[in-house]
């Protein structure tokens, strides 16, 4: 199921920025995704680039601190939400 904001998004929302948050990381791995596999790809056919081993590792690496860093950053649920009225 997608993500949803209804409404304008308000860049003072800890929920909003939160929900940016992952959506920029999941644009960082859809390019770790696309563009290591392409280049994969092109190493097998044509043997041109001998250092992607260290290309991919760096770039996994800093992908991995990137989802820490929306981790970290995940607001408190609100206590309102949780009281049964």
């Amino acid at each position: 199921m997608p993500l949803r904001w209804y409404g304008n998004g308000d860049p003072n929302d800890p929920l909003y920025l939160h929900f940016s948050r992952i959506v920029n990381f999941t644009i960082h791995a859809m390019a770790f995704a696309a563009l290591n596999s392409g280049l994969w790809l092109a190493q097998e056919i044509r043997h041109g680039w001998t250092h992607l081993e260290w290309f991919t590792g760096i770039w996994l690496f800093l992908l991995m601190v990137h989802l820490g860093f929306v981790i970290i950053r995940k607001p408190a649920p609100l206590e309102d939400s949780l009281k049964e009225e």
